[in-house]
């Protein structure tokens, strides 16, 4: 598809979804609470986002959203 122009906020509210579904994922997570209302929020934010109105197919956009995501969130960590 292709899609690269994200707005910047979407793609920072998925590199947090990322991170704080990692945070979740591992062993002995602490707070688990916290960390579970985190990513319903978060969710939310990701489905509702008015950007999503904007595309012509989303599914494939919000697949790319968060490739695009993770990849950063792998070159920062680099």
């Amino acid at each position: 598809m292709g899609v690269t122009d994200f707005p910047d906020d979407l793609v920072q509210t998925q590199a947090a979804w990322n991170a704080t579904y990692a945070a979740l994922a591992a062993p002995r997570p602490r707070d688990t609470t916290a960390l579970r209302r985190r990513l319903l929020l978060l969710s939310g934010r990701l489905w509702w986002h008015p950007y999503w109105d904007t595309v012509p197919s989303v599914p494939a956009a919000r697949s790319e959203l968060r490739q695009l995501a993770r990849a950063r969130g792998a070159v920062q960590a680099a």
